[in-house]
């Protein structure tokens, strides 16, 4: 309609201008012809113009969008929020209950923990068990030696081997250490070094005459037992040690404490 109405104002005029001819000479687009054209054009296709951008908009926000999800399963992702309708946890938290979530997840840690911790203590049993064997296994080993260098009798170093496990330890060295009730170290003859398994054994001599061999005409095969009127109380620390060097410790425990 436009155009039409463009058409009948403007090109009527250039025919009467011609002199009202029936040659019919083709119109001419004047500037304001053309103006007027483009304006209407312009009118027509902006609201076009207006909606493509809108889209195009609309379509570049989407794929941004989409571009957060990038690397995750949709599978998955449902799986979980399926899964976590089902949890027991997530019915909880649903209902307000995160006392008791709180509760449930610090008893299934501390049911982790003892149970790692009874692991440990178990590997430290066993260790220790080896450990005591060992032990057991060098101090007899100690003793049999000693009991030989000391001229001991062969079937009395089970004997020795029981009485020394009330004196000697083995360190981390795995040497054999005498020590007394107080875990101190107890010397030898001369005072200054420790007394050793075989200054212990020989020592026994006198005490246990039984476990060497009989010298004749003597009486070497009678077990004395000295100090019987001794109490432990009114003993010196080297008095102990000495007594423990020369007796044993079984025999020191047989006196009187007071």
């Amino acid at each position: 309609m436009l155009f039409m109405n463009i058409e009948r104002k403007y090109y009527s005029q250039a025919d009467d201008g011609a002199g009202g001819g029936s040659g019919g000479t083709a119109p001419v687009i004047t500037p304001e012809i053309q103006a007027i054209i483009d304006k209407a054009v312009g009118e027509q296709v902006a609201g076009l113009k207006a909606k493509r951008d809108e889209l195009l908009g609309k379509l570049k926000e989407q794929n941004d969008n989409l571009k957060r999800f990038d690397g995750i399963d949709p599978d998955a992702v449902r799986g979980i929020l399926k899964r976590f309708e089902n949890d027991e946890e997530a019915k909880l938290i649903a209902d307000g209950k995160i006392d008791e979530v709180i509760n449930k997840r610090t008893e299934r840690l501390r049911n982790d923990v003892d149970k790692q911790l009874k692991e440990a203590n178990s590997r430290v049993e066993r260790a220790e068990a080896f450990a005591n064997k060992f032990r057991q296994r060098v101090l007899g080993d100690e003793v049999r030696s000693a009991a030989g260098k000391a001229g001991a009798l062969a079937s009395a170093q089970e004997d020795l081997i029981l009485r020394a496990k009330g004196i000697f330890q083995i360190n981390d060295e795995g040497q054999a250490v005498a020590v007394d009730d107080d875990g101190n170290p107890i010397m030898g003859k001369d005072g200054r070094t420790p007394l050793s398994p075989v200054e212990w054994v020989e020592s026994l001599k006198e005490s246990a005459p039984h476990l060497f061999p009989a010298a004749s005409g003597t009486d070497a095969g009678k077990h004395k037992q000295g100090g019987a009127h001794l109490k432990r109380s009114q003993m010196s620390a080297s008095e102990k040690a000495d007594y423990i060097r020369r007796y044993g410790r079984d025999t020191f425990l047989k006196l009187p404490k007071e």
